[in-house]
């Protein structure tokens, strides 16, 4: 798959905004979902329903009619999204090594002593985790 396609799967900030309301909130209509977008001016009612039908044509939403209305209902999950971002940061800016990722915020103390042990005890778990389903 290219960095491209890998690119269009990536939310764009009013994308995630939106994505975040219907996490948080639930199965929503454009005017449940734009009363609980932050920020000021506050979103047309015109330009979260254009968002929503975007993210519907992407995959990301189902919708619904009930009554006269659409419900937004999220499909992408919050953990994939998230994990989408992190593989495209670590893809663009650290050529695909996570390793390069850690060591920068281990540089920058961005990882403190306290939590290295703890991701050192992850990794430990993790590979334990892997032999035992090996077996």
């Amino acid at each position: 798959m290219g960095t491209k396609q890998k690119r269009l799967r990536q939310l764009t900030p009013l994308e995630l905004q939106i994505m975040t309301v219907l996490w948080d909130s639930g199965p929503s209509n454009v005017q449940g979902v734009q009363s609980k977008l932050s920020g000021r001016p506050r979103l047309a009612y015109t330009t979260v329903q254009t968002m929503l039908n975007v993210l519907h044509r992407k995959g990301h939403v189902q919708r619904a009619l009930h009554g006269k209305a659409y419900r937004y209902e999220p499909l992408l999950t919050r953990d994939s999204a998230s994990s989408n971002a992190i593989r495209d940061m670590v893809e663009r800016l650290f050529g695909g090594s996570v390793e390069a990722l850690l060591m920068s915020l281990v540089k920058n103390r961005e990882l403190k002593p306290k939590n290295l042990a703890k991701l050192a005890a992850l990794v430990e778990k993790h590979e334990r985790e892997e032999s035992d389903d090996r077996d």
